[in-house]
């Protein structure tokens, strides 16, 4: 997220621009074995995501494309991750409209390993064996089945950090120094308070974070077991590191320190530019989306400092070929040229997608961010990815997660109780799993 990574992150991804937010149309999906479109051997490559996985933008289809002079790539974005899966379930279902690759989201992968494994390529009958030792652990391992299948390579994870506009901290009297803030808020409580002080001179139409759900989002990041424990026993109701989430978040609504923004939003995305925020919890992907959304006038205006609570991680996306795509073995060499060091790297250098390629992440060290205030980047987020838990999945870990932020957005735009929004949210998992 891929927010979108996230939720998003996006993920979440698992976003970075505005994208088109209409449902696709079918993709060019066939079961021909027929390698080739038209004449002269030309083959056109239908890339389906969600949200931005940072390839355009870093012109990466460009230069594969001059590198391939007989490929033509095709990408086409579904911006809510929610739809976007929705959307690909169906086709799955019906084997058609899918296109040669497809992007999934971190927090469905357990889901396609465990339940959908039939459906999507084993990436290993073209050689991606070879590549494990290239990729993180815990990235690499989500996407292999119990049999040994490979379903997915990685593109990025999600590791976490604050971003802030210090043009509005300014106005309400907070210091600016990232280093300064990271002590300040150097647990949830802290950062709370700091949302109070805020409160009391904020600017004009401004509110502390975006929404609860983000809050909530990049708490849950913090945790190994969130909704599933390591035997896949659903424990999200008796986890307490859920339940301090909730709290947390509910707390936060109550006192009157959220903008009220559903993530993704047409509305969330102007507040961007019209500082309708102060602070947003961020994992590496988001910062192309504020590039996006706040535009060149927002440049020098944010900052990065370190996420309250310790290292987490949100989000980070697979790049998966279906079985019923039309140019598997064409779209395997596009991916594994996507996720390979070099373009990983350049993805990040553009969109701040943090990379889970290892060479990728030496590669990028140093980096600093002229948007973000010269933040140093490649520091924060790459200590954030190596301190982050590595986190248990489970097969609805995103339905899971998609109910609760649901019922914090009850709490926190009609004032519903707690616990009253706990119940809703814990009869939506029970809807959604079955």
């Amino acid at each position: 997220m891929p927010i979108a990574r996230a939720a998003k992150r996006a993920t979440a991804r698992l976003g970075a621009v505005v994208l088109a937010g209409a449902l696709l149309a079918a993709c060019g999906s066939s079961d021909s074995s027929d390698s080739s479109d038209g004449a002269g051997g030309k083959v056109t490559l239908n890339v389906d995501l969600f949200g931005s996985f940072g390839f355009k933008e870093a012109g990466l289809y460009e230069e594969y494309q001059k590198l391939n002079p007989n490929i033509t790539i095709k990408q086409s974005d579904t911006q809510d991750e929610a739809d976007y899966w929705k959307s690909l379930q169906t086709r799955l279902a019906g084997g058609g409209g899918l296109a040669d690759v497809q992007g999934v989201e971190v927090g469905r992968i357990a889901s396609v390993t465990q339940q959908q494994s039939d459906k999507f390529q084993d990436l290993k009958e073209f050689g991606a064996d070879k590549l494990k030792g290239e990729f993180a652990e815990a990235k690499w391992s989500a996407a292999t089945t119990k049999d040994g299948k490979i379903l997915g390579l990685g593109t990025d994870v999600g590791p976490e950090a604050m971003c802030y506009r210090t043009d509005l901290f300014k106005e309400a009297g907070l210091p600016t120094d990232r280093e300064e803030l990271a002590k300040k808020w150097a647990t949830w409580d802290g950062y709370l308070e700091l949302g109070k002080e805020y409160k009391k001179k904020a600017p004009a139409k401004s509110a502390w974070l975006d929404s609860v759900g983000s809050l909530y989002g990049i708490m849950i990041g913090q945790e190994k077991e969130r909704y599933y424990d390591a035997s896949g026993e659903l424990i999200y109701d008796k986890n307490p590191a859920v339940k301090e989430a909730w709290d947390t978040s509910v707390e936060a609504a109550e006192a009157g320190l959220s903008a009220k923004l559903d993530q993704w939003s047409p509305q969330w995305n102007q507040a961007f530019a019209a500082g309708s925020f102060a602070t947003i919890p961020c994992p590496a992907w988001m910062l192309g989306y504020i590039k996006g959304q706040a535009g060149d006038g927002g440049q020098g205006k944010w900052d990065i400092a370190k996420l309250p609570g310790g290292a987490g991680n949100w989000g980070g996306s697979y790049l998966s070929i279906p079985r019923a795509a039309k140019h598997k073995e064409e779209a395997y060499k596009l991916i594994e040229w996507l996720t390979a060091p070099e373009q990983q790297a350049k993805v990040f250098q553009k969109q701040g997608n943090f990379p889970s390629s290892t060479g990728a992440i030496e590669k990028i060290a140093d980096a600093k961010d002229e948007y973000f205030s010269g933040a140093p980047i490649g520091q924060i987020f790459g200590d954030a990815a190596k301190e982050a838990p590595v986190q248990v999945l489970g097969v609805h870990d995103q339905n899971v997660m998609q109910q609760i932020t649901n019922a914090l957005s009850e709490v926190e735009r009609k004032g519903t109780s707690s616990e009253k929004a706990w119940g809703t949210a814990k009869k939506g998992v029970d809807n959604v799993i079955g």
